[in-house]
């Protein structure tokens, strides 16, 4: 945002997710926000709730399911599957929708915990699509498609495309700016969707 590098956490995920029994969520609207923390607190151990500041798009309901350590597939396709956490959710629906007008079938999970990882649906969408694109306001190394990445080599190997920041520091600037200068916006995950469909043999 306007406050620039020191007031962005790009590199957190690759920090929480190794230490020992910490659960690490991040929750894709304010309704999700609300469930991440009343959750949080019926569970035994430590927990991360990574946030952001700025308004996003709701994309849950209040009846919609939230369970730490599982998560939500929001949108089936047979093309292929689009994981993603926090705002990025709300960018991969419209990447799907636009995809649709081409014809290109393409699922969306809102993976808004991110340890534990839900294994189960991640191979599960993996196998019925075949090919998986990632997204975080987050660096590539080390973050939610990295771990995504380590279960798919281990148990189903698919094509699989990363958007995050490129090793760069944060800048200062409206969000929607940031967000489209380092790559993160639907447009941005509508190309990589047609890049990883390419891979697909």
């Amino acid at each position: 945002g306007p406050d620039g590098a020191t007031h962005q956490s790009l590199e957190d995920i690759a920090l929480t997710r190794v230490l020992p029994n910490l659960t690490v969520i991040e929750p894709c609207d304010v309704i999700e926000a609300r469930k991440a923390t009343l959750s949080s607190a019926e569970i035994y151990g430590p927990v991360y709730i990574r946030l952001v500041r700025e308004k996003t798009a709701i994309v849950t309901a209040e009846d919609s399911p939230f369970t730490i350590g599982k998560a939500n597939v929001l949108r089936n396709g047979k093309d292929v599957t689009v994981i993603a956490c926090g705002p990025e959710v709300a960018e991969a629906l419209l990447a799907a929708e636009e995809a649709e007008k081409e014809g290109i079938k393409v699922g969306v999970v809102n993976l808004h915990t991110i340890k534990p990882l839900d294994e189960e649906t991640i191979v599960k969408v993996a196998k019925e699509t075949g090919a998986i694109v990632t997204t975080e306001i987050h660096q590539v190394a080390c973050g939610m498609g990295s771990a995504v990445a380590e279960i798919l080599s281990r148990t189903y190997p698919v094509p699989i495309e990363m958007i995050g920041v490129k090793d760069r520091f944060g800048e200062s600037g409206q969000p929607y700016e940031l967000l489209e200068k380092f790559g993160l916006t639907s447009t941005s995950i509508l190309n990589a969707i047609k890049r990883v469909l390419k891979r697909k043999t």
